[in-house]
């Protein structure tokens, strides 16, 4: 028999998970909200290093985001400034280059254009991802639209670096979910980024999350993690790695893809996404903070997948007079976060003086209950797999920013399927079919 029973059981509590057990209490349902760690925010994670809070996972939000900013709003929790940028420093051709923030984009643009030249052709409704027939372009991979500009060495190397941020693998990323990205933002790629990566939460994103969680009445079980879920016709069973069995009326999945295979779906879910959760999503980044010595000038840096060990870099933060750079590598076995050294060298690659005092980092790679950073759907998946997978599953309903319908990879992409699964199951109890 199972030890205990709710109307909804909600299984990962990161960003999406927290945001469907909290809609679903406000509604009056009963919620057990389970969590594998020993904290909340999934992905995010708000921790001390250098004496002061820093960000090791997702980060930044943006007021054209509106499931973000609407909680930002009713929490009052404001956004940080960030700091300008002085110097740009671009790896390409075998040679570091340097210029302000003006001549890099007027070098990269015209290169990013070509690249995201039919974002809107193929997604002018990005809300719906069947307004246009995607299926050629869902074959293509992010190398074969880069070899098919044809490229110099310089250009290549260019548009690479200005890409690297978002790439692990070239041949196992789908184009697609960039052209969605860039759809999102009215086809500029430069729009996108301005949402998606320079404006962080003031006091973390730990702030937020807990803002969301102090409004919910959700039975919080931390260090719980699921090893089954079982909808046997009448309602959800599921079975934590310790055994115990928490009988549901319904359930929200809301796990990151990679680690779904490590729990018993039953009934298994459609082939299309069996194979997605099977073969899992390829990023493996990681990302780096580095203290550095003084007040330097504040600059970005990019190169190559593959070129170097650290592929972006910025300057973030001012503190006890020195410097915070928040780095960037495509490929978290390149280096090691806790390797001072290693990564000043890569640093140095770009700032030849720069002296790297300590450095921190979190393994989202060889962590269990993530298993990679934020998804990028391997072709084919974005507009098939994937959608397929937001559909109810019977009493089994999936969450999170992976599979996300717009938001896909971010915070406001695992706050918007949250929201949609706590509302389509809330429907669900409503009207009986639950």
């Amino acid at each position: 028999m199972p030890n205990s029973a709710c109307d909804v059981v909600v299984i990962g509590a990161g960003f999406a998970g927290v945001t469907a057990a909290r809609d679903l209490t406000l509604e009056g349902h009963s919620v057990i909200l389970l969590e594998g760690r020993d904290r909340v925010g999934g992905r995010t994670f708000t921790s001390e290093v250098f004496g002061r809070q820093m960000e090791f996972g997702g980060t930044y939000v943006h007021w054209t985001q509106p499931n973000v900013w609407r909680e930002l709003q009713r929490h009052h929790i404001p956004l940080s400034l960030p700091l300008g940028i002085e110097r740009v420093y671009w790896l390409a051709d075998g040679m570091v280059h340097s210029g302000s923030q003006i001549e890099y984009d007027s070098a990269v643009s015209p290169l990013v254009a070509r690249f995201f030249a039919d974002a809107r052709t193929r997604f002018p409704l990005p809300v719906d991802l069947s307004a246009v027939d995607n299926t050629a372009i869902e074959k293509e991979t992010l190398g074969g639209r880069l070899d098919s500009l044809n490229l110099s060495a310089y250009d290549r190397d260019l548009l690479d670096g200005a890409l690297s941020t978002l790439v692990h693998s070239y041949s196992e990323q789908g184009v697609a979910q960039m052209l969605l990205w860039a759809a999102t933002a009215f086809g500029d790629w430069g729009a996108f980024l301005e949402t998606a990566g320079f404006w962080p939460i003031k006091g973390g994103t730990k702030r937020l999350i807990d803002a969301i969680l102090g409004e919910s009445k959700a039975d919080l079980r931390l260090s719980t993690p699921v090893s089954a879920i079982e909808d046997d016709g009448s309602s959800v069973v599921v079975t934590t790695r310790s055994g115990e069995r928490i009988r549901a009326r319904s359930a929200v999945v809301a796990l990151p893809l990679n680690t779904l295979g490590d729990v018993a779906i039953t009934p298994d879910v459609a082939q299309p996404v069996r194979t997605m959760i099977d073969h899992k999503h390829p990023m493996k980044t990681a990302k780096i903070w580095a203290r550095v010595r003084g007040e330097i000038e504040p600059f970005c840096a990019f190169a190559p997948v593959g070129k170097n060990p650290v592929n972006t870099a910025r300057v973030e933060h001012r503190h006890e007079d020195d410097t915070l750079v928040v780095c960037f590598a495509s490929d978290a076995s390149a280096i090691d976060a806790e390797d001072r050294e290693g990564v000043q060298a890569a640093l140095r690659t770009f700032v030849p003086d720069i002296d790297v005092l300590e450095t921190a980092g979190h393994d989202w790679v060889g962590d269990d209950f993530s298993q990679g950073t934020w998804a990028h759907h391997r072709p084919g998946n974005l507009t098939q797999a994937a959608p397929q997978m937001r559909e109810p599953h019977g009493r089994i309903h999936f969450a999170g920013g992976d599979i996300a319908p717009l938001g896909v990879g971010g915070i406001e992409g695992a706050m918007e399927s949250g929201a949609g699964a706590a509302r389509n199951i809330a429907a669900a109890l409503a009207d009986g079919r639950h």
